[in-house]
């Protein structure tokens, strides 16, 4: 027995893992690498547990945390003890994209935390009065807030889509909070401003939805036929991953959120300046209008088959100015990386650690 099994086959992993979680583990491990697992957290604040269970059981009780304007909903594995890892999931996905990754990194001794965004899941507002927005400097500031709400002084931040945006956003701004980042497609920062802007026709097309939602019909219809919806935009982002009705399903209960929908119409039209932010974020969107170097040690990641829009890797790598990396996920991987290829994703993690 290797030193990496007998590790996580003690009593204490068997109680801190789950017999699950343990069982996916040994059937993969082997192919990662030892992380280093010396703790970068203060001890935990005090987290209730739902009766709510996630639907598919990998996780186990959902945990909640009141955290800023938000009772976050998240799925945690791994030894409490162990360093942070927070992994942020995308539009129109939710935390079962790290169904896969979030064993292998707890076998490595990390502690893995999954929130559900704001409008996922059961993610819920504190107030009924809040507005419902997405910008980006919003869904970053979660982050923020749920490391507050659970002491956690610095992690390793993973994420895909709008998560990797919200990781991509606290690296840039909050250096000192970020262990190391791993981000799918690079450097998502942007700006009204840069929104202005017209990009050559193809381009314009793979951002359909974009301009679907900024009209009333498009808002009613996401709201009509949100499910189907969603899976549209799985098949085209992701058009070899040959997902499953179970799969899609269970990420999908999350977006019948009763905020969903005006998260993401929020979202799409603020990046188009068709509805203002905050004033409160207004500080965080004057710095990131000037397009932030992220100095964290990150890797990069990008599917080979990757069909929703995203940056070419040589137009953002001079924006990550301390140690770097980028990898070519090949094999058909699309947009849901780290649920494509859950291995390449943890050993990004783990590696991104090490830089």
């Amino acid at each position: 027995m290797n030193n990496a099994l007998s590790t996580i086959t003690t009593a204490k992993h068997r109680r801190l893992v789950g017999p699950s979680i343990l069982a996916a583990v040994l059937l993969q491990l082997g192919l990662l690498g030892t992380a280093n697992v010396q703790a970068s957290t203060t001890p935990t604040a005090a987290a209730t547990v739902s009766t709510k269970v996630d639907p598919s059981a990998v996780f186990g009780p959902l945990k909640h945390v009141q955290a800023g304007l938000l009772n976050v909903a998240y799925a945690e594995v791994g030894p409490a003890e162990g360093p942070v890892v927070i992994l942020l999931h995308g539009w129109p996905y939710d935390i079962h994209s790290y169904s896969e990754v979030a064993p292998l990194l707890a076998a490595q001794g990390y502690r893995v935390l999954m929130p559900y965004a704001r409008g996922y899941g059961d993610t819920h507002f504190l107030s009924d009065k809040t507005l419902r927005n997405g910008q980006p400097a919003a869904l970053a500031s979660d982050v923020i807030d749920f490391m507050d709400a659970l002491q956690i002084k610095r992690a390793v931040l993973g994420g895909y889509d709008w998560g990797a945006r919200s990781a991509d956003i606290v690296a840039a701004l909050w250096p000192e909070r970020v262990e190391a980042l791993v981000a799918v497609s690079g450097y998502l920062i942007g700006n009204q401003a840069a929104g202005k802007n017209p990009l050559p026709p193809k381009a314009e097309l793979q951002w359909w939805y974009q301009f679907y939602f900024a009209t009333d019909r498009g808002q009613a219809g996401y709201e009509k036929n949100r499910h189907d919806f969603a899976r549209l935009i799985w098949e085209l982002a992701s058009p070899k991953w040959a997902f499953d009705d179970a799969t899609f399903e269970r990420s999908a209960a999350a977006l019948d959120n009763p905020d969903h929908v005006a998260i993401t119409v929020f979202n799409y039209r603020w990046r188009l300046g068709l509805v203002q932010g905050e004033s409160r974020y207004e500080a965080l969107e004057q710095q990131l209008a000037k397009a932030p170097a992220i100095s964290v040690p990150t890797i990069t990641l990008e599917g080979d088959a990757n069909g929703a829009p995203h940056p070419a890797p040589e137009d953002y790598a001079k924006r990550f100015t301390g140690k770097y990396e980028f990898r070519l996920i090949k094999g058909g991987i699309g947009h849901n990386l780290p649920q494509e290829d859950p291995k390449a994703f943890a050993k990004a993690v783990i590696d991104a650690d090490k830089l």
